[in-house]
């Protein structure tokens, strides 16, 4: 009977990850414990192993596709001898390929999330709210501007 084997969750605060590379392709037979795929995470690329034996039939997810979900079908791992379901596996594989695909494009467009980013903090009076360096430069990248430091007023004591 097909297997299908699922995004594994590398860390327990994973919910998604990039496949950056296969190590199998179609019709390879693995073994349990042989190294199938490299996956990112936010903070590591990992190994992912087989836990059965069999041929891998179908691989669902393409390389380098980011956003794929924790438990989502990534490949499809068949048994000595069987043959691709073409009814009943098929169109669901077809559409959590087309899954993956959608989230791939709303990854590559970044200009439409810049558009959507909300301004910079203010305080309820107006007046700016103090940030570090690193605030700084996260908001740079998010297209947010903040008002520089020489605003602030004298510390305490001076």
């Amino acid at each position: 009977m097909a297997t299908e084997i699922l995004m594994p969750a590398l860390s327990p605060t994973m919910e998604e990850g990039t496949l950056a590379k296969w190590l199998v392709k179609e019709g390879d037979t693995v073994t349990s414990g042989q190294i199938l795929a490299e996956i990112e995470t936010d903070k590591a690329t990992m190994e992912f192993e087989a836990v059965d034996e069999g041929i891998v039939g179908k691989l669902l997810v393409a390389e380098g596709t980011s956003g794929v979900k924790v438990n989502a079908a990534i490949a499809v791992l068949l048994d000595e001898g069987e043959a691709m379901p073409e009814a009943g596996a098929a169109p669901k594989a077809a559409a959590k390929a087309n899954t993956a695909e959608t989230v791939e494009a709303k990854a590559s467009t970044p200009a439409a999330a810049q558009a959507a980013a909300p301004s910079a903090p203010k305080s309820g009076d107006g007046s700016r709210i103090f940030a570090s360096p690193l605030a700084r430069r996260i908001a740079a990248d998010k297209g947010w501007t903040l008002p520089r430091c020489r605003d602030r007023a004298p510390a305490a004591g001076s």
